[in-house]
């Protein structure tokens, strides 16, 4: 699959963008654990065009990271386009359109998946954005702003014609946000449209390697993108890759899942400080898939989510190795 000239091999899995998330450590270890590309957490236009500190930060990018996309949000073409023009000058490998995002605060301002309620103004941005730039310009989206209006199969032979260079589908609607199943038939029948060139890229629900391989031997899809079950489990874009490519599943030994993890933690405390490092980290603590399945796992967690130096959690995560972890490391 390519994305204009970026070329990301047969069947990518890309770790989809979030806030909060997908801070330029956690990308990197994605990208290291086999993620075709990845995304940076979104980027709100106006705030960047304000020059926030805060904002501006997550325009920094590794090159051991690419390729990697910077995704903007906004509601103005004016704020859109100079953020696009700022964004360039980071030199991503790709610039991103945020037309999904459903949260309240993003979409009940009519940016993200508001702009599913205004789709003339979705494309006037999105071909506002592409002529504004020279790298290529993608768009992430979903079926609709609910049940009645899923508008997805009329809206992306629209978005390519404003210029993108591949589309990316969360198979539920604003009104869903993250409830539900995602449906991806509407995914297929995009793919399947005759109209269609450019790639089109699946999201929602792909929590296994076994889903993602679904995903693309049903619905055609061109690539695939994982969210939230990359948390507390960068490992997943490996099983993945390897599933696709050979058939089977690798072998991650629990002493590397865990050295994943005490990296995460060290690299968030490291880029912020030990408290706020912390606090970040604590989704990944809590969604891990390592320690599901463990004796007294509700308590354990708990404390994990509890702790509040680095030594604390170090401490939690050599007890609960030795407890239960013993035989494989």
């Amino acid at each position: 699959m390519k994305i204009d000239k970026i070329d990301l091999g047969e069947r990518p899995v890309m770790l989809a963008p979030m806030e909060d998330v997908t801070d330029p450590s956690f990308r990197l270890i994605c990208r290291e654990q086999g993620a075709a590309m990845v995304y940076t957490e979104f980027v709100s236009a106006e705030a960047l065009v304000r020059n926030i500190n805060s904002t501006t930060r997550k325009l920094t990018i590794d090159d051991r990271e690419r390729p990697v996309a910077i995704q903007i949000y906004g509601r103005e073409p004016e704020a859109m386009v100079e953020a696009a023009k700022m964004v360039e000058q980071a030199r991503p490998d790709i610039l991103d359109i945020n037309f999904g995002c459903p949260v309240k605060k993003v979409a009940a301002k009519g940016a993200g998946a508001g702009m599913l309620r205004n789709p003339e103004k979705m494309l006037a941005i999105t071909k506002a954005v592409v002529d504004a730039v020279d790298i290529p310009v993608t768009v992430k989206t979903r079926l609709g702003w609910d049940c009645e209006n899923k508008i997805i199969t009329d809206l992306a032979p629209r978005l390519q014609d404003c210029g993108i260079k591949a589309l990316t589908i969360h198979g539920r609607t604003r009104s869903q946000m993250y409830t539900g199943e995602a449906d991806w038939t509407l995914i297929g029948e995009v793919k399947a449209d005759p109209r269609i060139e450019i790639p089109i890229i699946g999201n929602g629900d792909i929590k296994t390697a076994e889903q993602a391989k679904r995903a693309f031997d049903t619905y055609g899809v061109d690539g695939v993108m994982i969210g939230r079950a990359s948390f507390g489990a960068p490992w997943i874009f490996r099983e993945v890759k390897e599933y696709i490519q050979a058939g089977t599943l690798p072998e991650i030994s629990d002493e590397e899942k865990f050295a994943l993890l005490r990296r995460q933690i060290r690299e968030s405390i490291d880029r912020i400080d030990e408290y706020r490092g912390i606090l970040h980290i604590r989704r990944h603590l809590a969604a891990t898939p390592l320690l599901k399945g463990i004796p007294d796992f509700r308590e354990t967690r708990i404390r994990l989510l509890r702790a509040e130096t680095e030594k604390e959690l170090e401490g939690i995560l050599q007890e609960i190795e030795e407890r239960f972890f013993r035989h494989s490391i």
